[in-house]
């Protein structure tokens, strides 16, 4: 119970010390900072205006997939409809392609397929963009595979088609499940996956479909950096023998899902859209069907974007504790726990409005932002927070260590927001980068990550785009080793407080090296 007591007093001791106005002030300056940048940036968001003539009308929003997330959804469709029970077999005996201005000469147009390009069959709610859906595909390089409400991806065999080797696509509806099949020889046939689409009608979309997504290719700045270009693709294939069970009598449509038809290739040479001819349909497309990776594109911004003001709300907090831990005392320990715990209600008092705001304040602009789960919202609310107090401690530590501010505060910046910025900025090689985001305290800030790496899209997943090298949980980890060790240390080279045991101090006599010599009494009188 004393023992506790102790501990009490000696935290107010530490936070009555701390209490100051200047570092009041300074602390109070990390939320305002991290909330008024996140506003600025999601109010200079703008849906803007395209030309329909001599109109400027309002651009189309991002299609928006079942989950809340910005998708890409723009195919060649031809479909009729299909009820609760059916299928549709098909037999895809050819796929090719051309890619604009590939590398290393950028001067021509050559055939080839991308290899995410696509062709298939599809099950789809409806013609509008972002609808659920199931296909099964065949790919530009990736074999065959089945994919469902953009995010859902399952590998079937790894052939592709050529001219001596057809490939045989089935989905089968039975209500909300669709299965997948595929075959060599139409009548041996393997399950590729099974999806199930919840609130599916009872009448949907079915048909052939055929997309190409951009082929990226990377550009190096003079210090190694890769700044990402996409390039026009086109994918056409060739269906026959297509077998429909269980749809109504009704002719096929062919239509667009999504804009194509607006490049000079495909107004020139070969527009998007259906051939027919003797029971052989061959469909052109661009475009693809999935998610939109972090990073800008047409899916916008992300929720952890809007955190853009953490790494100055950082700096703030560095340079009050480097400042504190410079000041002097004995009792290291309970200043880490008071500048831990000021820095970390500081970034929940941050992070908060911003991660609840920002997004709605965004989309209110007309622009798309990928819903997240409210348990990762407030994974991140509490990870900012984390990420403020492991850097308050290690900075800290830092001033103890060195005994002077001037001297903690650019290198406990260098450590732990240095190298965030020099990885996220399109500056050094993406390896480069990434290691600085796995070795440096700067790792922490994989916190606010919130997308994942999708292995269908083809995109720069690196720093520069938004993606972290670790997950968020080991990013910490990385920051609270530092923060601990240069605490052990600090508290190491600490002087030893003074024994209770020891008695009241000597006299000054003593402290000068010889015992004090004792007075003796004057005479009086004279002899």
């Amino acid at each position: 119970m004393q023992a506790t007591d102790k501990t009490t007093a000696v935290l107010r001791r530490e936070w009555a010390g701390f209490r100051t106005r200047g570092r009041l002030i300074a602390i109070a300056a990390v939320p305002l900072t991290v909330i008024l940048v996140g506003l600025l940036y999601a109010f200079g968001f703008s849906a803007g205006t395209c030309s329909e003539g001599p109109v400027e009308v309002p651009c189309p929003t991002d299609p928006v997939g079942p989950d809340g997330q910005g998708v890409s959804d723009t195919f060649s469709f031809v479909h009729r409809p299909l009820g609760e029970q059916g299928s549709i077999t098909v037999r895809l005996t050819s796929m090719k392609g051309i890619i604009t201005y590939p590398p290393p000469d950028h001067d021509e147009i050559v055939e080839g397929l991308v290899p995410w390009a696509k062709a298939g069959i599809i099950i789809k709610d409806g013609l509008s963009q972002g609808s659920s859906y199931a296909a099964l595909m065949v790919t530009g390089s990736h074999g065959v595979r089945m994919q469902h409400d953009y995010v859902h991806d399952v590998a079937g065999s790894p052939r592709g088609v050529s001219a001596g080797e057809p490939r045989w696509l089935r989905l089968t509806r039975s209500r909300d499940t669709i299965t997948g099949s595929e075959s060599a020889d139409g009548v041996r046939w393997t399950k590729v996956g099974t999806a199930r689409l919840p609130g599916l009608p009872a009448t949907v979309q079915v048909g052939l479909f055929a997309a190409s997504p951009g082929d990226l290719t990377l550009v190096r700045t003079a210090l190694g950096a890769s700044l990402p270009e996409s390039r026009f693709t086109q994918a056409t294939a060739a269906f026959d023998s297509i077998a429909l069970d269980g749809a109504p009598v009704a002719g096929w449509s062919s239509r667009s899902i999504g804009r194509q038809g607006e490049t000079d290739w495909e107004r020139f040479h070969r527009a998007p859209g259906l051939v027919e001819s003797n029971g052989t349909f061959t469909l052109t497309g661009s475009g693809d069907i999935g998610p939109v990776p972090e990073g800008g594109g047409p899916g916008g911004p992300s929720m952890s974007s809007t955190l853009i003001g953490v790494p100055i709300g950082a700096v703030i907090a560095l340079v009050v504790a480097a400042q504190f831990g410079a000041s002097g005392g004995r009792a290291l320990a309970a200043r880490a726990t008071v500048i831990g715990g000021t820095a970390f209600v500081a970034g929940l008092v941050a992070a908060g409005p911003v991660v609840l705001a920002a997004p709605a304040i965004i989309r209110s602009r007309g622009v798309s932002v990928a819903a997240v789960p409210a348990l990762t919202e407030l994974r991140v609310v509490l990870g900012v927070a984390a990420l403020l107090a492991g850097a308050a401690v290690l900075a800290l530590s830092l001033g103890a260590l060195l005994r002077r501010a001037r001297a903690a505060i650019p290198i406990a910046v260098s450590a732990v927001v240095l190298p965030y910025l020099l990885a996220t900025l399109p500056l050094f090689p993406d390896e480069v980068a990434r290691w600085l985001l796995r070795v440096t305290p700067a790792a922490a800030f994989a916190v606010q990550q919130t997308v994942h790496e999708y292995p269908q899209v083809t995109a720069l997943y690196a720093p520069s785009g938004g993606y972290f090298p670790l997950p968020w949980w080991a990013g910490l980890a990385v920051l609270c080793g530092y923060a601990v060790a240069a605490l052990a240390l600090a508290l190491s080279a600490a002087p030893a407080p003074p024994s209770a045991a020891a008695g009241p101090a000597a006299p000054e006599a003593t402290r000068r090296g010889g015992p004090s010599a004792p007075s003796r009494p004057g005479r009086s009188g004279s002899g």
